[in-house]
């Protein structure tokens, strides 16, 4: 009698997710709020699991309603995948709501709006990156296993792009640096838990020191960006690239939480 050939295999694996941390349970105020943080970045979160953070409404009398919230974040492409902390009855409720149960094992790759940009309203939830990332994707941000810090990330080759990335492509430099030779187009997605370097023009999102590593550094030879961020701290630019960078040689680093882009000097 022959042996049919396997179906299936369940494997323990490091996946990735970006964290929603929630901050108050009135559906409203967190709706509307999580809405225009969104329309920031409209496609940077598209198709990304998400993992719901409760630990700051773990003491609320009011219980949050996952459903209603988990299809609010679908209509904006976001697909929210389990929660991370909470009471016991709020991890319950998940749960019944078709939600799974991620550990709680600190996520150091949170995404934080950068403090030098306006904030209009006190925000309800903080998204905190992959990065879909996701997401951000965020491929960002180990979930299935105890976080790794940055220290003990083990170094790996740096790695080298010498074509295009194109809209839509993301690229992720697990435990070390990227160096990119190409245009990378709007859209496309560089993140490495190092440094990145573009040798051209840089018109997507660069995500560096994605597990935590605050002195990772961003290096582009034309500054065209959508999105820049550096160990969770990022920027978007709905205003504009500033004149002093815009398409011109530039470096981003950390200060304390600031993000600062600054011209290349030669």
């Amino acid at each position: 009698m022959s042996i049919e050939a396997p179906a299936f295999k369940i494997k323990t694996g490091t996946l990735s997710v970006l964290q929603l941390h929630i901050l108050t349970t009135d559906m409203v105020q967190l709706k509307e709020q999580l809405a225009l943080r969104l329309r920031l970045t409209p496609d940077f979160f598209a198709s990304t699991p998400i993992a719901l953070e409760l630990t700051a409404i773990a003491d609320s009398a009011t219980e949050l309603n996952y459903a209603e919230l988990a299809a609010f974040m679908l209509e904006h492409g976001m697909c929210a995948a389990g929660v991370v902390g909470g009471s016991a009855a709020q991890r319950a409720a998940a749960v019944q709501a078709g939600l799974g149960l991620f550990t709680e094992a600190p996520v150091r790759n949170s995404i934080k709006r950068d403090q030098a940009q306006p904030v209009t309203a006190s925000p309800a939830a903080e998204l905190r990156e992959q990065p879909e990332l996701p997401g951000l994707a965020l491929s960002e941000t180990p979930s299935a296993a105890p976080h790794q810090a940055a220290a003990e990330i083990p170094a790996r080759p740096t790695m080298v792009i010498d074509r295009p990335v194109r809209t839509g492509q993301r690229i992720y430099a697990e435990g070390a640096s990227l160096v990119v030779l190409a245009i990378v187009n709007a859209g496309a997605e560089l993140i490495a838990d190092g440094d990145i370097h573009v040798y051209a023009p840089m018109r997507g999102k660069a995500i560096a020191g994605a597990q935590g590593n605050t002195a990772a550094r961003i290096f582009v030879q034309g500054m065209e960006a959508e999105l820049l961020s550096i160990a969770g701290c990022f920027k978007v630019f709905e205003d504009g690239i500033p004149e002093n960078v815009r398409g011109k040689p530039a470096q981003v680093h950390l200060e304390g939480s600031r993000l600062l882009i600054l011209p290349l000097m030669h």
